[in-house]
């Protein structure tokens, strides 16, 4: 099967690079993600994915400080509803902070539904299904 994707993946970087793993492990898991690459051995970096490394978390190559940037957030896909809350509990449970509550995104599309956390290190992040043929509202 053809990837349909545009990205070949998203690096994050953390200042509490063991937190931040085990945050992101209890967190992904919620929609069926989990770790695909560990170059720990080289580096201070894991990758995330269903089938291939998509999303990396790791310390910052150049050695300096890891920020948050303004405006910037990853949006992972759930396959509904249910995976959006759980995700969003996980998250919080693990020490994020929540940043909008599961819940539809009109503004977004009819069929969007969704929810925004902040992880440890300040970086956005999102839960979201495409609920196409959905009454998504409330």
């Amino acid at each position: 099967m053809e990837n349909p994707s545009i990205l070949s993946h998203v690096s994050l970087g953390t200042n509490r690079f063991d937190e931040a793993v085990a945050f992101y492990d209890k967190v992904l898991a919620t929609l069926g993600i989990g770790r695909i690459l560990d170059v720990t051995e080289h580096f201070p970096a894991i990758a995330y994915g269903r089938a291939y490394p998509e999303f990396w978390i790791q310390q910052p190559f150049n050695g300096k400080p890891a920020e948050a940037a303004n405006g910037v957030h990853i949006a992972f896909m759930a396959k509904n509803r249910e995976e959006v809350h759980a995700f969003y509990e996980a998250a919080l449970a693990a020490g994020g902070k929540g940043d909008g509550e599961p819940g539809p995104r009109p503004h977004y599309g009819d069929a969007y539904y969704g929810c925004f956390v902040r992880d440890l290190d300040g970086h956005k992040i999102e839960a979201m299904a495409w609920l196409e043929g959905e009454v998504v509202s409330g």
